[in-house]
Parts: structure tokens; sequence; C-alpha cells
């Protein structure tokens, strides 16, 4: 992973380093596959994730969406089971699976009865080493992700507008490019590339497996090394270095009227560090910030000076450093039809400007820290959730101590730490502005889901497609 240059945060004493949670254990085998073991046995129950370290932010120009249309040919067989049977093997035995893929990882998981971990183990692998790709599936399974595009994007003016604002906000990284791809590329995707993905980048020394529920670390390492071990390594597999941003000198501003915008969406944002091993006190004062900005409609600074006295009908900040690159950090919000477009702007921006003045509340800092602190908590309640978290660390880079540690940098943030981070985030810097607003036209306005924080943007590290 490529490192960035931190915020200086002179004032904050470095956090002592956190113990390994109990119950939670990893290893590597021989091949390279790393594993971690979550021991949770409340029920007899277990989850099975396998995350390759690969995703489309590491697809070739011109082969957009190849990541995602191979995370669905992967459930089209081996030799020994036949197109869909791993998926009805695992609902035949009481369990649930699926499969996402990201800009920077792809992954697939399996739920189901602790004493079936050993079918589920053994099938996965299968498919790690021995996918067959039939002629008929390819072409099938290739419309299957454009009617997917059609109805997640292409029918959507929200996704669309968010499509092209990342495409603006980065000018030579792949973050830019949709994870599913854009459409006259995935068109033209075949056979043949799929396989090539595939023989490249699926191999166990780059994968993560995660095992969480009602298991030993012995009885995981043991099958681990039964189905994963015999599974030769590929030098080939490891990411390859990306294209990276140059620096942006020019500010850009993009705006889109459709008749099915419920009400404007105002956003702004830019490119800020992500999280790395060992260096993740940035990223720490960074998610604290998007918290206390618009963490909450009734408390957060965003919220009492915009929604409580009606400039807006909602605020939103965004911010996940659990990328390979540096990503986005985005202030929103949503105002009333009708209302004037620069007022709101203006009103944004000035509520923006006057915390980089004032810097955060120390009372609310604090209740935000705890708010953070205990979402973490309340997160170890699932063990699906906490197999996630430690697949995703390692599936972008960071190791396990670093997923460790991330709680401790979030209660060790400072308020000097947040200015600094508001400056990064907030201060005179390039970035993308932009607009999407209703159209006057009789057409039904699409429905607003609740709660959502920024309509216009999914998240840039995390955006997942099943």
């Amino acid at each position: 992973m490529r490192r960035t240059l931190a915020i200086l945060l002179a004032a904050t004493a470095t956090p002592a380093l956190a113990e390994m949670p109990p119950g939670v254990s990893h290893f590597t085998l021989n091949n390279g596959m790393q594993a971690v073991v979550i021991e949770d046995h409340r029920a007899p129950v277990v989850v099975q994730m396998v995350w390759y370290r690969i995703g489309s932010a590491d697809e070739e120009p011109g082969k957009s969406g190849l990541a995602h249309y191979l995370e669905h040919l992967m459930f089209k067989g081996t030799d020994k089971l036949a197109p869909g049977e791993l998926s009805k093997t695992v609902t035949a035995n009481g369990g649930m699976d699926n499969a996402f893929t990201s800009y920077d990882y792809t992954a697939y998981f399996q739920r189901i009865a602790s004493d079936r971990l050993d079918l589920v183990m053994g099938m996965e692998a299968d498919r790690m080493a021995n996918l067959r790709i039939g002629e008929d599936d390819w072409q099938a399974e290739r419309q299957v992700v454009l009617e997917e595009r059609a109805q997640r994007t292409d029918s959507d003016p929200r996704a669309l507008f968010a499509e092209e604002r990342l495409a603006v906000q980065f000018y030579n990284h792949p973050y830019g490019h949709p994870v599913i791809g854009w459409r006259q590329e995935m068109m033209d995707l075949t056979r043949e590339d799929a396989l090539d993905w595939y023989d490249r980048h699926y191999a166990p020394n780059a994968a993560v497996l995660v095992v969480a529920g009602d298991v030993t670390a012995d009885e995981v390492r043991q099958l681990a090394q039964t189905h994963y071990g015999p599974i030769p390594p590929k030098q080939a597999a490891a990411r390859a270095p990306r294209p990276q941003e140059p620096a942006q000198r020019a500010e850009r501003r993009m705006e889109m009227s459709d008749p099915r915008v419920p009400q404007p969406v105002l956003s702004r944002s830019v490119i800020v560090p992500e999280r790395n091993p060992g260096d993740q006190a940035t990223a720490a004062a960074l998610s604290v910030l998007a918290e206390l900005l618009a963490g909450s409609a009734q408390t957060s600074y965003l919220g009492q000076r915009l929604v409580l006295t009606g400039k807006a009908l909602w605020v939103g900040a965004s911010y996940d450093g659990l990328s390979v690159d540096p990503t986005t950090f985005s202030v929103s919000m949503a105002y009333p039809p009708g209302s004037d477009d620069a007022a709101a702007e203006s009103a944004l921006m000035q509520a923006l400007a006057d915390f980089r003045r004032d810097g955060p509340d120390p009372a609310q800092l604090e209740r935000v820290k705890t708010q953070l602190r205990a979402a973490r908590i309340y997160q170890r309640d699932s063990a699906h959730g906490r197999a996630y978290d430690y697949g995703q660390g390692l599936a972008i880079g960071l190791g396990i101590e670093d997923v460790n540690d991330w709680p401790e940098l979030l209660a060790a943030v400072t308020a000097e730490d947040v200015r600094a981070a508001a400056d990064l985030a907030l201060g005179e810097r390039a970035g993308v502005t932009s607009l999407l607003k209703p159209a006057e036209t009789d057409a039904p306005p699409l429905p607003q889901a609740a709660g959502l924080a920024d309509d216009t943007a999914p998240d840039t590290e995390s955006e997942q497609l099943q």
C-alpha cells in the first residue's frame, strides 16, 4: 500500500497498542494464505469468508467491470460442482451464501451450522483452484450483470450522477471508474477475459480466510490445511502498482437536473489519506471529524446549524479510510425544492468555515468518541460483523494489529487532531462541488431512502456489488 504523508498531530501521544482480543487468533499457511479465527460459542453457527486482494481498481483500462463479472461466474461450478450447486448445497444445509466486489477486494462468504464448516470450506477451496466456465455460461452471466447495471445505475439519476462525480473527482486513479463497469466496456467482456483474471489473481497467497463462530483455532487450522493448504501459490497474484492521482490544482463544479430527484442535494468532496499499516492517526481524526460534522441531525455541528434552523432537510459527512489508496472526504446537504441554490451553498460553506475557526466542542468531541467506541463494541456482538472487520482490513493491506488498534486510535483523537483534519478536508484545496436537483416536470420523483446521508454518493472505498 502506498503510504501518504500524515497530518502532523504533534499534540497527540501515541496510544498503547491493543492486545489481541480474547478468542481471536491468526496464522498463515505455507502457501501464503492468511487466516483469522474469531471464536464465538454462543450459537452453533459459523461464518466463513474468503477475501481476495483484488478488485475493480486493479482492472486494465478498457476492462471495467471484470472483477464483478468474475464474481458472478465463480458460482458456475467446477469439475466436482455443477453450476449453482455450491449455493444449493449451502441452502439445503440451512445456510446462506453470497459474494461482493469492491474497488480493492472481492469476497465470498457462507453462514451455516458449525458442523458444516468442513463442507463449505471444501467447496470454497475447490472453486479457488478449479473453476470451470462453460461456453454458454459466460454470455448469459454477462447479460445478468448488464441487467444489474440497468437496475442499479442506469435507471437511477442519483446513481448516474454519483458515477460521473467520481469520474470527475479522480483524474488518473481507477477509483474514478464504477465498480460495476462502464456499460460499453461490460458488453465486450469475454470468457477469456474472466479466465485470465481468475488464473492471474485467484490464489491462496492473494487471499484472506476469516472464520467466525462456534469453532476453535485448532479446528480451523486443521481444516484450512486440508482444503486450502494443497493449493499452490501464484507469483503473479499480488496486486500490481496502480496509476496514482497527480496533484489536483483546479476546482471542479458539476450540476445535473432530473425530474425524478425529490430535492436538491449539494456535495463537496476532496481527496484525503487512507488508513495505512502503522499509520492510522490521520484516518482516525478524519473519522471523528465526519461524525462531529454530521453524525446526528440533532446534535452534530451541521445538524444544529443547518437542519434545526430549516436551511437543510438533512446533512451528511462521509469518510471511510479502508482503502488501498487515497480516498475521499465529503460533506453534503439536501434542502427544500425551490430554495436558492447559491444561498444553500453559502450556508454550507459558512458552517464549515465556522467549524474550522471554532474547532470542536469538547463535550461533543467526547460524546462522539464514546459513541464510536460503543459502536465498535456492539459490532463485536456479531460474528459476521467481526469477520467483515478483519477481512476488509487485511484485504486492503492492514495488519491484524492495525485492526485491533483502531478503537484505541479513535479514542486518542484530540481537539487539535480534529482541527488538523478539518484543515485537510475542509480547507482551501481543489475538490469537486456537485449539485443534483429536480427538474420541472410531471414525472413522479424517486423515493428517498430514510436516513440516507448522501443520496448522490456511494461509498468510494466500500461500494459493494453482489
